[in-house]
């Protein structure tokens, strides 16, 4: 069972993950949220938004750590993200006059994410560690895992793809 702990500090929302016992712990740090190049709202005020579109992220990199060996941790600490596609008022794309805005997903807007992460493995020493600078030129063109109807489907394949080739060796094969 996960316990999911949302503390806010300053001005970094910081989702952190409690493992289960055939898991690595997970910890997402989202810093500077404000300032990201694009996490708009179509429906619903931004701090709401945000806070649901980083949980589910949160999640989803959960679930992609679960393959890691367990005692390990991953720790990420997000200093960007760019959703897929672009908000633009329903008047501007010939929805009528609609009080809600509508995020138009074009092949020149691309998702992207910035982030440094550190593994470090049951002894608290560093596994390894980058610099991440994600960003999916091809989204559009490429096999996505995920239903069209999937929340941040883009963002997700983006993050299993980053995943896959960034710990093959650690993974663990059931």
């Amino acid at each position: 069972m996960k316990k999911l702990i949302v503390p806010l500090v300053a001005s970094s929302l910081a989702l952190i993950s409690v493992p289960s016992f055939s898991q690595a712990e997970v910890e997402v740090n989202w810093q500077n949220p404000e300032s990201y190049r694009d996490v708009r709202p179509t429906g619903e005020s931004r701090k709401r938004f945000r806070e649901h579109t980083f949980a589910e992220l949160q999640d989803y990199i959960v679930k992609l750590a679960e393959q890691l060996p367990q005692g390990q941790k991953l720790t990420l600490n997000v200093t960007n993200l760019d959703l897929a596609g672009q908000v633009w008022p329903a008047s501007f794309v010939g929805l009528g006059h609609s009080t809600n805005d509508v995020r138009v997903v074009k092949n020149i807007d691309i998702p992207r994410m910035s982030f440094s992460y550190t593994l470090t493995n049951k002894a608290g020493e560093i596994v390894q560690q980058a610099e991440v600078d994600l960003k999916d030129m091809a989204f559009m063109d490429r096999a996505n895992r995920f239903f069209d109807s999937e929340n941040l489907r883009y963002e997700k394949n983006m993050l299993k793809s980053w995943f896959d080739a960034e710990f093959p060796a650690l993974v663990v094969k059931n």
